[in-house]
């Protein structure tokens, strides 16, 4: 394992070499305070541009690169606004194409309203939007994924500079949790009357969204979908409060020459089309998954176990895009930046929700509200099993688990047992 993300500094992202060109040019234009946090959230943009493509997962299971979701989550005033600006620079072609859609129907509009009554009235043209704007209702979402599950199964991409959007565009706040997790898991929508003028259907919702927040929106927003899947099917990407240094950042200007060079990765998006198997992918899939379930041992977390799954298939997903990008090809890089999101992305919940994953919140001490704790850190070199029930019970967790916890750990080779002195003796970690 790389990373500890008990700590309250964030993972350091790895260099970005091979295979990591247009990660690089899409940061070209940020301030350098925000490289890191911004990284998560380009994928799902990149991503809607994936049309017509699946990628198999280690599972066996074919994944579209739809259901991507992911949360920028810094106090105000911290440049979280640098998002809207990448994402307009990636999406000018989703731009252009609904400019052409809107013509459509404004056009129709005219037409509609200058016959009379007793006249045949025009047939709405069929229109789908690429890009809808944030503040979409929840009718106009479900109409617009018909649409577009007509012609052509295209993913629609939705950038929301608050949270609370979400609301409207799942209907209220009591429809998030379903909505959010059909978007993940590209299920139907579940509506049979879809629009105030009657227009019904049960779309297959393929959607990718990023959402901008505070952490005291975060929070507020997700309180009550920790425990029923949503939360961890959303990507988040926490940026800590910085020091007061005096500096205003800086960033770059969106130029002919940055836009020509953007474009030849975006075309590599477009034409990506049918089934792939990228087994470096699911090779390193496959031991993020074993280094989750190291990681859920030592901190003996069913919690953080459950977040992990999730937060590997996002960060899998990430890494179908870099190969699309990456002319389907490989590199040690991006299996570097694949195995950070999945990190940064747990680090990022557990700082920002860690007392609130636990039905005892409020009753928690001071000390167990930092998130996942490696206990092995805790203990010394050489240790017996009544030391372990004393740390158990100064971070709340019971003591009869204590002999599944060492079992877990001398099957993991974390720690190997002495018969004779009856002592557990840590092993050398890499």
């Amino acid at each position: 394992m790389r990373y500890d993300i008990s700590k309250p500094t964030a993972p350091k992202m790895p260099n970005l070499g091979r295979g990591t060109e247009c990660i690089k040019l899409l940061l070209s234009q940020v301030s350098r305070d925000m490289h890191e946090p911004l990284v998560p959230m380009l994928f799902p943009i990149l991503g809607a541009h994936i049309s017509g493509a699946e990628f198999q997962y280690p599972d066996l299971s074919w994944k579209e690169l739809c259901g991507m979701m992911a949360n920028l989550v810094a106090d105000s005033g911290c440049n979280k606004g640098q998002l809207s600006n990448i994402v307009e620079a990636i999406c000018r072609d989703f731009r252009q194409h609904d400019e052409t859609e809107l013509k459509k129907l404004v056009e129709w509009q005219r037409q509609y309203k200058s016959k009379a009554s007793n006249k045949e009235k025009p047939a709405r043209p069929e229109v789908a939007f690429w890009f809808p704007p944030a503040d979409v209702t929840n009718a106009a979402f479900i109409q617009n994924a018909m649409a577009l599950e007509a012609l052509g199964e295209r993913t629609q991409y939705l950038n929301m500079p608050e949270v609370e959007m979400a609301d409207k565009m799942c209907g209220g706040h009591k429809q998030v949790t379903q909505m959010l997790r059909n978007i993940y898991d590209r299920q139907r929508a579940g509506a049979l009357r879809a629009t105030a003028d009657g227009i019904t259907g049960n779309p297959l919702l393929r959607t990718n969204l990023t959402i901008s927040s505070t952490p005291f929106a975060t929070r507020k927003f997700y309180k009550n979908e920790l425990f029923n899947g949503t939360f961890g099917r959303m990507v988040f990407s926490y940026k800590p409060r910085s020091g007061r240094d005096g500096r205003i950042p800086r960033q770059g200007k969106y130029c002919d020459e940055f836009y020509q060079k953007l474009d030849e990765y975006m075309v590599r998006l477009d034409i990506c089309k049918g089934r792939y198997i990228i087994r470096p992918l699911n090779k390193l899939a496959d031991k993020l998954a074993h280094d989750m379930a190291s990681l859920a041992d030592l901190a003996d977390d069913d919690i953080l176990w459950d977040i992990s799954k999730r937060a590997l298939v996002s960060g899998w997903k990430a890494g179908c895009v870099m190969w699309v990008l990456n002319n389907q090809t490989w590199t040690k890089s991006m299996g570097d930046v694949v195995e950070w999101l999945v990190y940064h992305d747990i680090w990022s919940k557990m700082q920002i929700f860690a007392d609130m994953l636990s039905q005892d919140a409020d009753q928690l001490s001071e000390s167990q509200r930092r998130g996942p704790k490696n206990m092995l850190d805790s203990l010394p070199t050489t240790f017996n099993k009544a030391q372990l029930e004393a740390l158990r019970t100064t971070l709340g967790k019971s003591q009869e688990g204590t002999d599944a916890q060492l079992r877990k750990w001398v099957y993991r080779k974390f720690i190997t047992y002495n018969e004779q002195t009856g002592l557990y003796e840590k092993r050398n970690l890499p």
